[in-house]
């Protein structure tokens, strides 16, 4: 899947190259950009001075424009040693002028409250780092905001090895999350007749329960299934975040039987819950940018209207960090919680290690959050913890993360809005009677 998905950005940097190359007409206005794809010393010097003339809107912004054309070009063109140095020259030299912003401090602490109002703007803009601007002359250009989704995407695979480049990565989630508010975003639904293109891109950014094939691929999309995903007007061929849904009899327990393309199919008449099965992130760039809450919310919506019938709505998820978590904890705290007469990491000790990790292990930067990202994920948005199944998810991946274990969240519509304030305020976390129970025992 990951190889999958590199061809699909080797795809998407094909078809803009042609586009950035024809976009400055004006050529008089323009001089030539040649780099090195290794971007060896020289190549910074006139890199740097290429940058300038952009923040300068030397020549006006037609040619701004077009020298940042002449840069997106060239920085798609560069080795992964060269995007290094790219990156690191925007970071490094387009930092916020610490004197400029010292001075302005000064006399606004100087002022009185008549003259502060005029400084605060000044203050706003000795604020604004110049490379800021550089990335919005990037966003006008054609499929200009899929590259800076795709610059940020770099950067945050870069950033542990090049802290120097965490500010400049700071500085462009702050950007996208101005540009990819919810109230932006459309929603639509993907079926099997959606293009060749897209469901490709399904395939390749599948995250939770990997697509085999086209046939898989197909009966996910079947009647009695549905598949919605947020779409920027600015990247109207490339989902943000998707989720899958079953429309099913009851509350699933096995994904694997959800999943199992030679099943009959449901009769969706008769379906009385709405299971999401999958829910993916498909850009990279985006993390850390929250707009799942929002899509799982309108689909429910969406659901309602088009079946009235539903009366649950639940998710199947899987709990990834787990097994990662089991392996690290002292052995006199899993003995604590070890019952009478059950066997250490028999299924039965397994469960209630599981329902311990789920209702009681929190994150560490934030101990009022629940530690598994799944978790909170579906606690922050108003979820319930309804039921814990074994063996669940018999995937590679389902056994090494879980044992096999999947949890049920259920989504109860009256209660949505109290249950996401008791998290967010006091690190509540919702529980079914029967998980409750099992909890305290």
């Amino acid at each position: 899947m990951q190889q999958l998905a590199h061809q699909l950005l080797q795809k998407t940097i094909r078809r803009w190259v042609p586009f950035w190359r024809d976009l400055p007409k004006q050529q008089h206005l323009l001089e030539k950009l040649s780099l090195d794809p290794h971007l060896n010393a020289a190549d910074e010097k006139v890199l740097l001075t290429w940058m300038d003339a952009c923040l300068k809107s030397d020549g006006g912004e037609v040619a701004a424009r077009g020298r940042a054309a002449e840069l997106g070009r060239h920085f798609l063109g560069l080795n992964d040693a060269g995007r290094v140095r790219f990156l690191s020259l925007m970071a490094d030299n387009y930092n916020v002028d610490e004197a400029q912003l010292t001075q302005v401090i000064e006399s606004w602490l100087a002022a009185d409250s008549g003259e502060r109002v005029a400084l605060e703007a000044q203050l706003r803009i000795a604020l604004e780092p110049p490379r800021m601007k550089l990335l919005a002359q990037f966003n006008e250009l054609p499929q200009g905001i899929k590259f800076l989704v795709d610059m940020r995407a770099q950067l945050l695979r870069l950033t542990k090895k090049h802290p120097n480049l965490a500010p400049l990565e700071a500085d462009l989630k702050r950007l996208l999350s101005a540009w990819f508010d919810v109230g932006l975003l459309q929603m639509e639904e993907i079926n099997w007749r959606s293009s060749a293109e897209l469901l490709e891109k399904l395939i390749a950014y599948e995250a939770v329960h990997a697509i085999k094939d086209w046939n898989d691929l197909k009966n996910r999309l079947d009647s009695d299934r549905r598949c919605f995903a947020f779409f920027h007007p600015n990247m109207p061929d490339e989902p943000l975040i998707f989720v899958e849904v079953a429309l099913v009899k009851g509350m699933a327990n096995n994904v694997q039987e959800l999943l199992d393309a030679t099943a009959p199919l449901e009769d969706i008449g008769l379906a009385d819950t709405a299971i999401f099965y999958s829910i993916s992130n498909a850009q990279a760039g985006l993390s850390g940018i929250s707009f799942g809450n929002f899509l799982i919310k309108r689909v429910v919506k969406q659901l309602q209207q088009e079946f009235t019938q539903l009366t649950a709505f639940a998710t199947l998820s899987p709990i990834p960090g787990f097994c990662r978590w089991l392996d690290n904890i002292d052995v006199e705290q899993e003995s604590a919680l070890l019952d009478e007469g059950v066997v250490l990491r028999s299924p039965e000790h397994m469960q209630k290690m599981a329902i311990h990790y789920l209702g009681k292990e929190k994150q560490k930067r934030n101990p009022s959050y629940a530690r598994d990202p799944v978790a909170h994920f579906h606690l922050s948005n108003g979820a319930q913890i309804e039921r814990l199944n074994w063996l669940a998810d018999t995937s590679d991946n389902g056994l090494k993360q879980s044992q096999g274990m999947m949890v049920n969240y259920l989504y109860q519509l009256p209660h949505i809005e109290s249950r996401i304030q008791d998290y967010s305020t006091k690190g509540k976390v919702a529980l079914s009677a029967s998980i409750e129970k099992k909890l305290s025992s």
